[in-house]
């Protein structure tokens, strides 16, 4: 996987924004990123089919191959025009959201005709911990049960590869998700060889919980339980791409935007494996591309941006 990736969160449900995320994907395909992340919920199923409609005629002519990409793409929040028929009141919280195994399917099939694909290589339960806001901890956790049992069921039928949860609160906040717990349940579900090993949460300059120690912090714990960890907002929606600090450009050299400084620390942090930027044009892929000239920081670079 690239150390940088894709988002096609923000943008109008437009057929404009379709034709400017679609030539955002072919741009930084070529360009050498292979990371693409987007959301059955994302401008209403129309990012998914975006990158779809980029990736397939690149997959068609040969220019690029299928096992060259990883697709993410994530359910759970109830998207207009996606809501299967006989979805159970019982299996909805808040009038918005839902982990039940059946509607997981329907979304994985939603998403791979969306995305012109036979297989998702990563999906992600979406936000699971918006169910805390409705149900106990002992309830949650047999849904999540419930959810990973299916997921690993559409892994052995080939439409998945991997999953995982997709964040916002999630391992930000106390008390909302234990990491380790979330795996034991998937090794509970499926032995030592489980296919939970995905987490998506926002971590960038300004949102650095997931180094925090209590006593380990969640980047270590992915580490120990072999999980991948990919963080989004790396740009947090635009606003660390200027008026950054200017210890920090002198702290993280050869880079000339602030954009590319901001992702920079992202990926360079131990630990991430991927720093997702929305680019839902091809300018914007050829500014972000600049931070693909140099590596990425040493730990010793990284460390001395919490100094002084």
């Amino acid at each position: 996987m690239s150390s940088l990736g894709l988002g096609t969160y923000l943008g109008q449900p437009d057929e404009a924004t379709d034709r400017r995320y679609a030539d955002a994907v072919t741009a930084a395909a070529r360009g050498g990123i292979n990371c693409f992340d987007t959301a059955i919920n994302y401008r209403h199923q129309r990012s998914e089919r975006s990158v779809g409609a980029a990736l397939g005629p690149m997959f068609a002519s040969g220019e690029l191959q299928r096992d060259e990409v990883v697709v993410a793409t994530k359910a759970g929040f109830l998207t207009p025009g996606a809501v299967p028929d006989g979805l159970a009141p019982a299996d909805v919280v808040g009038k918005m959201h839902s982990m039940a195994p059946d509607f997981l399917t329907d979304q994985v099939n939603r998403s791979r005709a969306n995305l012109g694909l036979d297989t998702l290589d990563i999906f992600y339960l979406h936000n699971p911990e918006a169910q805390l806001q409705f149900v106990d901890r002992d309830e949650f956790d047999e849904r999540i049960r419930a959810a990973f049992r299916r997921l690993e069921e559409l892994v052995k039928q080939g439409t998945i590869v991997y999953y995982g949860t997709a964040t916002w609160d999630g391992y930000r906040v106390e008390g909302k998700l234990d990491l380790a717990r979330l795996a034991e349940i998937a090794g509970e579900e499926a032995g030592p060889g489980h296919h939970f090993r995905f987490i998506q949460l926002p971590f960038n300059l300004g949102m650095v919980e997931a180094m925090n120690k209590k006593p380990e912090s969640v980047l270590e714990i992915a580490g120990r339980l072999g999980i991948t960890v990919v963080a989004s907002a790396s740009l947090l929606q635009a606003r660390l791409t200027r008026d950054l600090p200017e210890p920090i450009g002198e702290r993280l050299p050869g880079l000339e935007t602030d954009a590319q400084r901001a992702i920079q620390f992202t990926r360079s942090t131990p630990g991430i494996a991927v720093a997702l930027a929305g680019m839902s044009d091809a300018a914007h892929v050829a500014d972000n591309l600049g931070v693909g000239t140099i590596p990425p920081a040493t730990p010793e670079q990284h460390r001395r941006l919490f100094e002084g």
